[in-house]
């Protein structure tokens, strides 16, 4: 199976490494100091589950270059994702199988505007990692996780059923799920709100839900994003931002989002497709959503870095 990684960084990067440290066939897409360094040095993959050097690698700057792929893994930040639709159609045949792994819930409406719904399926990953250095991923914890279906729901289809195998054969744990929706949106719950109060504090989480104050915020963040999606007809259940409240409670204090990390080093933010999304689909569904759009309203000025 031939997988493309458009986005070579700590998801596409890491993801793509593992398959190809399996046997698959593996393009990435990556540019600049990182592409360079793949090219010149191989891919470095820095874990406790085990380091691997990925080398030689197949890395191409366009996308046109890459050829028709049987899988086309999407791992950019989201406010790129409009540019990447456009820009994998080249890499798409009859057959090929779209897959993101951003954060998010517009995502993939996005991709299916842009290479035919037919083609897309949904997709959550759960895992920490950075780029370290050009060509190297450090991933943080043992955490690898990917959860694939197709959208909104069904029954995991044979190309689901594929995908999963190969990640599997691949020494991640992957799933196929049957109702990719609530996956999805019960990552957004928790990742929107915890995005949204470490990036607006400038705190990592250790004080934000130590302080009365911050922490009701954060609870109400939880509350209003899970809201929101199920008046979208999405099954969250009642007591989820609870339970996601305990989670954080378990996080290293010193644990911060990348939002809050793109915030402090003056680069682009998601926040449009955070904060603003609840914001926005809270607003066609009447609910009201008082947290995040103070959340989108403070750091707005910031969003394009």
């Amino acid at each position: 199976m031939k997988f493309t990684m458009y986005g070579s960084g700590w998801v596409g990067g890491h993801y793509g490494a593992r398959l190809a440290q399996a046997g698959e066939d593996v393009v990435f897409i990556a540019r600049g100091a990182h592409a360079r360094a793949m090219r010149e040095k191989g891919l470095t993959i820095r874990s406790e589950l085990g380091d691997a050097v990925i080398k030689p690698v197949s890395v191409k700057e366009d996308p046109a270059q890459a050829g028709v792929a049987d899988v086309i893994v999407v791992a950019v930040k989201l406010w790129d994702s409009e540019s990447a639709a456009q820009a994998i159609k080249p890499m798409v045949g009859p057959r090929t199988t779209v897959v993101s792994l951003q954060n998010g819930v517009d995502k993939d409406e996005v991709l299916a505007r842009a290479v035919g719904r037919e083609h897309v399926i949904g997709g959550v990953t759960h895992i920490g990692a950075v780029v370290a250095e050009p060509g190297v991923i450090a991933h943080t914890g043992k955490l690898q996780r990917v959860t694939l279906g197709e959208l909104p729901r069904g029954k995991p289809s044979p190309r689901v059923e594929a995908i999963v195998s190969a990640l599997q054969r691949a020494k991640v744990e992957a799933i196929a799920s049957d109702d990719l929706a609530r996956v999805t949106w019960e990552k957004f719950v928790f990742l929107t709100s915890l995005s949204g109060l470490t990036a607006l504090t400038r705190k990592p989480v250790g004080p934000v839900r130590e302080h009365p104050a911050t922490r009701a915020m954060l609870l109400d963040a939880l509350r209003e994003a899970a809201a929101v999606a199920r008046a979208e007809g999405v099954p969250l259940a009642e007591d989820l931002p609870d339970k996601q409240l305990q989670m954080i409670d378990g996080l290293a204090p010193s644990m911060t989002s990348s939002m809050a990390q793109d915030l402090a080093r003056q680069r682009p933010l998601e926040l449009e497709w955070l904060s603003g999304a609840v914001v926005r689909r809270g607003e066609a569904k009447r609910v009201p959503t008082p947290v995040h759009r103070a959340i989108y309203a403070a750091l707005a000025l910031h969003a394009k870095g």
